[in-house]
């Protein structure tokens, strides 16, 4: 893993404003890992590291693309480990979005959405690895057509007020994802977040 993306990720956790108390606590946590440890970003480095998620709405925010986790057998948001060639947490955030769900032309916000730090007993050997989990905001064209990958059993729309299964602060993340989807819509030309920005490719 490069030096490069150790610095970006701590750069955009450092900058990032958390919506909350334990958003903030989350996102120390998550900065003093990284100052500790030159390889937390990787997935060999134990018990904990970083990994970057993509929650995908529909044009109108009535429906979240998911998918079912092949070794896990729940529906989860898109994401997974960092790869050697990402420079970017968003754009490993991106590349994995795109790699599960197939669909290319994702417009991914720049600022991540919320934090989730969870145990996950299938990533390795050893006993459980904490995945210190950035999740980002993407909204997917209105013509968009998924696709299923090796990773996954099954890809599918859920309504907002309808998602599978539990063990993920839902509720909370698709409020948070209404809230930017307002501001971004919201915003006078020129002045605050965008979806001009969200719709800028990752580097």
């Amino acid at each position: 893993m490069t030096a490069e993306l150790h610095a970006d990720a701590l750069a955009t956790l450092r900058a990032w404003t958390p919506p909350s108390a334990p958003q903030a606590r989350l996102r120390d946590r998550y900065v003093t890992h990284l100052t500790d440890r030159p390889d937390g970003m990787e997935r060999d480095c134990r018990p904990d590291h970083l990994t970057a998620s993509t929650l995908v709405l529909s044009t109108d925010g009535r429906l979240v693309l998911l998918t079912l986790h092949a070794k896990a057998g729940q529906w989860f948001q898109f994401g997974g480990h960092c790869e050697p060639a990402d420079r970017t947490l968003l754009g490993a955030a991106r590349r994995e979005a795109v790699e599960e769900s197939g669909i290319a032309d994702l417009a991914l916000d720049p600022v991540p959405l919320r934090l989730d730090e969870h145990a996950v007993p299938f990533c390795g050997d050893g006993g459980d690895v904490h995945h210190l989990d950035v999740w980002f905001l993407a909204v997917a064209p209105a013509s968009a057509e998924h696709a299923v990958s090796d990773e996954s059993l099954d890809v599918r729309w859920w309504p907002v007020d309808g998602i599978p299964g539990e063990g993920h602060a839902w509720d909370e993340a698709i409020a948070l994802a209404h809230a930017r989807l307002r501001v971004q819509s919201t915003s006078p030309p020129g002045g605050g977040s965008s979806r001009a920005a969200a719709d800028q490719p990752s580097r």
